[in-house]
């Protein structure tokens, strides 16, 4: 990549909304998710002559990014930090609250499982890829993948009803 930033930007556009929700459900704060976001491209810009054209696709390498932006983060932050939850400005407070409590129970949920489990469930479901994609990013066979993606989910299943 020879740093033109016309198509920096161009990919940029293209794979913003992925690379967000993944960080999203990887942190399960919005705020959070943006600025994670932006670190990955930041990080990508900064690292562009690394990625050489024809070795892997450009967004696996920025889903590379990712998770170690990500794992940077919590190894940085406070442990055992809870997300934020914040009034919402909506009328309906009550369901909002709800809302605010089932994602905090499933971003606690989700950081109980090992991190191959908690990269799986997140390329699968919050950037959606499919087992080959992610069997490809991960450098696992596709049924590896798929077998880390049925007992994490089971995992989760069981964290979430209170078994």
């Amino acid at each position: 990549m020879d740093g033109d930033p016309d198509a920096f930007g161009d990919l940029y556009l293209v794979c913003l909304q992925r690379l967000y929700r993944y960080t999203f459900f990887r942190v399960g704060d919005r705020s959070l998710a943006e600025d994670l976001t932006e670190s990955v491209f930041l990080r990508a810009w900064e690292a562009r002559r690394g990625f050489h054209i024809g070795t892997s696709p450009f967004i696996g390498w920025l889903y590379r990014i990712a998770h170690n932006v990500v794992v940077d983060h919590y190894r940085t932050s406070r442990p055992g930090a809870e997300l934020e939850d914040r009034l919402p400005s909506q009328e309906n407070v009550a369901e909002r609250m709800e809302e605010l409590e089932q994602r905090r129970q499933l971003a606690t949920a989700l950081r109980s499982l090992d991190p191959t489990s908690q990269q799986v469930i997140s390329l699968r479901f919050a950037a959606e890829l499919d087992h080959a994609q992610v069997a490809r990013l991960m450098g696992r066979s596709e049924s590896a993948v798929r077998v880390i993606q049925y007992r994490a989910l089971r995992k989760l299943r069981a964290l979430l009803q209170g078994e």
